[in-house]
């Protein structure tokens, strides 16, 4: 079977593994980290003529290459495509070997975001051989976006003062424009009991059940924040992911906590999710438990529709595909990037509904379209 040029790289590049270790201890050296995908990237885009290098430390690496258009007053657009996959727990398929069937290609990253970064290369490959590049670009396979964006943070160190007129994300959207994505909020709360034997529990101080009394409250404050609806994105929510406490059955446990996710619509911001929490807690009688921290873990997106970065996307998409800026609810590196003052969208082939999932696949036709997307997009054909 004769594959197009994005779909080998695909295959290629799912090929390798680059699982995001997020924070556990259990995922095989073998397979975590970013390095080796980054590596082979930069060796790639090296053999096309790109300035290209690998930056971040240890196994947490990302790739960062730049080329110019002949035109020095060209407009800089920035591609990112996240290096790091989620781990591969439950899978039904083999994560690592690439399968092509019934038109679609399975693997882990195949859909979250390989197969952007490779139509991408491909549409490079072509433009950069027939000397028809209209914008500067650059590159970027960022590490740990599915976490906590260290990658993004290593590639504007890398730039310093060098900054693109805008930033193209390439998350499955199913070839639609995103110009509004949600942002993320974690937190931790924590509940001081008094401990005690279990014979006589009068004596100490539950914590898991004070616990037990913050989960109501907050479980209350995300039924209260479906009131709280953008036009574009719908309720802002909360959800309690883990908790945890306790010693053992005979021991009345002197310490609980837990970890909640908040998502932000465009103007909200960390301050603000924690003055809720506090709120929601003294309202509902809630004692002995205090927000240790709420972190925001990727910001909100909000381009306007009129914005170059949109309008260029519109005119790069094929005769007929959906040109209408939508909005989603998973957050991005987008709004990291548009955080440090880099405007931008998302873009990319595949549906959020296969990422992360135990059979992972993209289609083969969304990523040949990508690719040609990406050709019109950079020539401004």
């Amino acid at each position: 079977m004769s594959l197009a040029p994005c779909i080998r790289h695909l295959r290629d590049y799912v090929a390798i593994p680059s699982v995001n270790p997020m924070n556990r201890s259990d995922i095989p050296a073998e397979i975590a980290g970013e390095r080796r995908y980054a590596e082979h990237l930069r060796e790639q885009l090296r053999r096309l003529g790109c300035d290209a290098e690998v930056v971040g430390s240890g196994d947490r690496a990302s790739v960062v290459a730049e080329i110019r258009a002949s035109d020095p007053a060209a407009e800089t657009v920035l591609v990112a495509s996240h290096l790091d996959t989620v781990p591969i727990d439950g899978m039904e398929i083999d994560a690592f070997d690439p399968v092509v069937r019934d038109g679609r290609l399975y693997g882990r990253g195949s859909c979250d975001t390989k197969g952007g970064m490779a139509a991408l290369v491909a549409a490079l490959e072509r433009v950069l051989v027939d000397g028809s590049l209209r914008r500067h670009v650059i590159v970027v396979g960022e590490a740990d976006e599915e976490l906590g964006s260290d990658g993004v943070r290593d590639v504007l160190t890398h730039l310093g003062g060098r900054r693109p007129d805008w930033v193209l994300a390439t998350e499955p959207t199913e070839l639609r424009i995103v110009t509004h994505h949600k942002g993320v909020v974690h937190a931790r709360l924590e509940t001081r009991g008094r401990a005690c034997h279990a014979s006589d529990p009068g004596a100490g101080r539950n914590a898991l059940v004070d616990l037990a009394r913050a989960v109501l409250a907050l479980d209350a404050l995300g039924k209260a924040l479906a009131d709280r609806v953008d036009p574009r994105l719908g309720p802002a929510t909360l959800s309690i992911g883990i908790a945890g406490g306790g010693q053992a059955p005979n021991v009345v446990p002197d310490a609980a906590w837990l970890l909640a996710d908040r998502r932000l619509l465009p103007d909200e911001d960390a301050a603000g999710v924690e003055q809720e929490l506090r709120q929601a807690l003294e309202q509902h009688g809630v004692a002995n438990t205090e927000v240790a921290w709420c972190r925001v873990m990727k910001p909100a997106l909000g381009t306007p529709d009129q914005h170059p970065a949109v309008r260029a996307c519109q005119r790069a998409l094929a005769v007929g595909a959906a040109a209408d800026p939508v909005g989603v609810a998973f957050g991005t590196d987008a709004g990291v990037f548009a955080e440090s003052g880099i405007p931008g969208i998302v873009m990319g082939p595949g549906s959020i509904e296969l990422a992360h999932t135990a059979r992972e696949s993209v289609p083969v036709a969304e990523v040949e379209a990508m690719a040609d997307f990406f050709i019109r997009l950079l020539t401004d054909r």
